[in-house]
């Protein structure tokens, strides 16, 4: 995503912004330091309110060292926790599932409710004088918000309603909170650094070379582009009036505004993608909804974790529509993964040093400051011998 020629064109190449040295995309320092000083401190989706709908329901997410699990409590509540024994430090739960009344650690099975409160332990008499009430799970900082909840490890972010701000209003027809899963959240692991994957994503300028069908099909995002005071930006992808060469994008622009005619006539006709700094994207189309986070597993390498949305409509036509919807995100993801395989392989050469970065990369020139602010280090052209 990006924003347009707010910039004049004519700027001389030498005043032009440049992007980050190539070792910041591969030093394991950075990886630490990213996570403490940009990651944690941020909001993170955990999941979807209707993807834990029973009592029992639980899902994590792994970031960093830490593993946080949200569960649907006894009461009907979502709650998050530290999926972290109180005992001693065992992961709790792994991905998605339910647990059936309670809580229990599968090392030595101290067990907790669904609201975190310590039931017991083996053998409680070894533990006198304990006190079960301070060896609760540790609650996480949470927010619901659209249908997601998200959750804060560190630090005081301000809170989602005023950092979405009036991009709220788009997202009231299409009833988010309404919408149930279309399957489980995906992971893939890419062989790239996380800065990488965030960069594409934030900038459309790559899009009418590296995305010829989502090219055929609607103008480019940076044409239509806002970004909030908060760093959370738009850009609007419009369908073109000229019909895609290809059966299966023609098909799709064709059908789709006629099974979401309860969506005002704009919403219909529109891709629309979101980015929230560090390493969200939101995606909404006129037949559902998805977001991806971008997660670092180390230098060089990220995890890749998301989920697709809608309200539920079981009409043949709303079927063909999703599927369509699906096949051609799918392959623009694809097309991504390849794309910034060839920078993460290039950013090693040698001969590499940060080229002038055009106006429509200006989403891209705000996460590299807030990097450079975060970590100052990645002013520098080489790497330091010593972290701050």
């Amino acid at each position: 995503m990006n924003s347009p020629a707010a910039q004049t064109l004519d700027t001389p190449v030498s005043t032009l912004p440049r992007a980050l040295p190539a070792w910041a995309y591969s030093h394991p320092e950075m990886t630490r330091l990213e996570y403490e000083r940009v990651l944690k401190p941020s909001w993170q989706i955990v999941c979807h309110v209707n993807s834990i709908p029973n009592p029992g329901d639980f899902i994590t997410l792994d970031i960093g060292g830490d593993s946080v699990v949200a569960v649907r409590n006894s009461q009907g509540q979502v709650q998050a926790f530290h999926n972290v024994c109180r005992h001693r430090g065992a992961r709790i739960l792994e991905g998605t599932g339910n647990c059936p009344g309670a809580i229990t650690c599968p090392y030595h099975g101290w067990s907790y409710r669904l609201n975190g409160e310590l039931i017991g332990m083996p053998a409680r008499e070894s533990f006198p004088g304990l006190d079960r009430s301070q060896h609760g799970l540790k609650p996480v900082r949470m927010s619901i918000q659209f249908g997601f909840v998200f959750v804060n490890l560190a630090g005081n972010p301000a809170p989602l309603e005023s950092t979405w701000g009036s991009f709220l209003d788009d997202f009231t027809p299409h009833q988010f909170e309404a919408m149930e899963p279309l399957g489980p959240l995906y992971i893939e692991h890419w062989d790239v650094d996380w800065k990488v994957a965030m960069d594409n994503y934030l900038e459309s300028y790559h899009v009418p070379i590296g995305h010829p069908g989502l090219f055929r099909m609607f103008t480019p995002d940076y044409d239509d582009m806002t970004t909030l005071p908060s760093g959370v930006a738009r850009g609007i992808s419009w369908l073109r009036d000229r019909p895609s060469s290809k059966w299966s994008e023609r098909m799709y622009a064709q059908m789709v505004g006629k099974v979401t005619e309860d969506l005002p006539e704009t919403h219909r006709k529109r891709w629309t993608f979101y980015s929230m700094l560090p390493n969200l994207g939101v995606d909404v189309f006129p037949d559902q909804m998805d977001f991806f986070q971008v997660l670092p597993r180390g230098p060089g390498k990220c995890t890749i974790r998301g989920g697709s949305f809608a309200r539920p409509d079981a009409r043949r036509e709303m079927r063909i529509v999703r599927y369509l919807s699906t096949r051609i995100n799918r392959q623009v993801q694809r097309e991504d993964e390849f794309l910034c395989r060839r920078v993460q392989q290039g950013l090693a050469s040698s001969s590499y040093e940060p080229g002038p970065l055009s106006a429509l990369e200006s989403c891209m020139l705000e996460f590299h400051d807030l990097l450079r602010e975060r970590i100052p280090e990645v002013r520098l052209p080489s790497a330091p011998a010593q972290f701050a």
